[in-house]
């Protein structure tokens, strides 16, 4: 039977380098799907030394001459959208095959100033959104008061809803100090921007499902990554969504019994943004090379991000709930040049050894890691393209991960352009 159904999650917290691979893979995808979360997760492509920082768009979008759908798992800023439609089309990309579903909901201006005065009321217990609205619009969802993309196709409806949102969010609003919004003046500026997106409003669930059924190679994108999932990542201090490859089926309305490959994407070492856990974090010289050496800062933020050695104990959490049937390893180049580098491979917390993630670890003193060390090299690796080519320390490393992981490692990413990598065991529709 014909492997054609592909899913790219994280496996750390976010930023592993999904956005590029995705970009690698999509020339050779019929669909590219995005399938949870907002614009809170900025991926970025590099192609011919040219960068693109996507936020909303699939990653697929740039190389990728098939249909690329914005599920209906995802929250949709119209606004961001439209902005990111008109940047890229205006360094000559042609954008005639992106397409919403219609279940998708809509970031409204009001979610953004609430998810703004909430962080800034929690003080020193704030989460660290990005404040973009996607939580209280994943609230609204949840709590059924949603407004979705296909709302704008009948105005009376759209008014309807937006009214009974608008008082409510009002008060809100007022209950925290802040402005509120103006109905009339809300409702014709959402009126407008649908002319602006009509077109590619789309009943995603269907068009998906028959393109699988006739054997089209469909690749499920991911944003963030399952440390970030809403139930199984360092909650609170997670997303609104399901990250995991669990998230495609809510995310598009596809039957797992459909997907046929899910490849984790994971950093040959670890970074978060934000606040949480974090217990490989180097908060020395060694993590702050790993910064400068990786350019680890947030595409959509700017901010810093938090770095540490890679985690393995996080690896097997990831394995287990994603189901990964292959492994991307990405930014191995990054370690060049460290003569030691170390892998997490338990925590000992009270005197307990754990080898899996704990469902309510919380910021511990009482927390140990324990580390495997490796010897580290200082060939320069960022051109190499067979996997044999490899100096013996690097390929010591990886051949550790995938033993201790129990997963291929298929693919290496040994830089940010898109032909900088390695290829170990056949990817189906995207042997290149």
């Amino acid at each position: 039977m014909k492997n054609n159904t592909f899913v790219i999650v994280g496996t750390q917290w976010g930023d592993e380098g999904k956005g590029k691979i995705i970009d690698v893979l999509s020339p050779k995808a019929d669909y590219v799907v995005r399938f949870q979360g907002g614009n809170n997760a900025g991926h970025t492509v590099v192609v011919n030394d040219e960068k693109f920082i996507l936020h909303l768009l699939p990653s697929g979008i740039i190389n990728s001459e098939g249909k690329c759908v914005i599920g209906a798992g995802v929250v949709v800023d119209i606004e961001v959208l439209l902005n990111e439609i008109e940047k890229l089309e205006n360094r000559g990309k042609k954008l005639d095959n992106l397409y919403i579903d219609e279940r998708a909901h809509i970031i409204m201006p009001y979610h953004i100033e609430i998810d703004k005065a909430k962080e800034e009321a929690m003080g020193e217990n704030k989460i660290g959104t990005t404040q973009r609205g996607i939580g209280p619009c994943y609230i609204d969802k949840i709590a059924r008061n949603g407004i979705r993309i296909g709302d704008l196709l009948d105005s009376e409806r759209f008014r309807d809803k937006l009214k009974w949102n608008l008082k409510e969010k009002n008060d809100i609003l007022i209950r925290y100090g802040k402005g509120t919004f103006d109905f009339e003046k809300l409702y014709e500026k959402f009126m407008k921007l649908s002319e602006k997106i009509k077109h590619r409003i789309i009943d995603g669930v269907v068009e998906i499902n028959e393109a699988i059924e006739k054997g089209k190679t469909v690749l499920f994108e991911g944003a963030q990554a399952l440390m970030l999932d809403i139930d199984y990542g360092t909650y609170p201090y997670v997303t609104s969504s399901s990250p995991t490859s669990g998230g495609v089926t809510v995310g598009t309305g596809v039957s797992p019994r459909k997907i046929d490959r899910i490849l984790g994407v994971m950093k040959a070492y670890t970074t978060r943004v934000g606040e949480g856990p974090f217990p490989t974090e180097l908060d020395d010289e060694v993590g702050e090379k790993l910064r400068e050496k990786g350019n680890e800062f947030g595409a959509t933020t700017g901010r810093p991000r938090r770095c540490g050695w890679l985690d393995l104990v996080i690896g097997r959490y990831a394995v287990l709930i994603d189901g990964l049937t292959d492994i991307v390893l990405t930014k191995l180049d990054v370690l060049t040049g460290f003569d030691k580098i170390k892998v997490a491979v338990g925590y000992e917390i009270d005197g307990k050894i754990y080898k899996s993630y704990p469902g309510n670890l919380r910021k511990s003193k009482n927390l140990k890691i324990i580390y495997e060390e490796f010897d580290g090299w200082k060939e320069d690796i960022a051109q190499i393209k067979k996997y044999e080519e490899l100096p013996e320390n690097c390929k010591r490393y990886v051949e550790y991960i995938e033993k201790k992981l129990n997963c291929n490692i298929s693919m290496i990413s040994v830089g940010p352009e898109r032909s900088q990598n390695i290829y170990r065991y056949d990817l189906g529709e995207f042997v290149l």
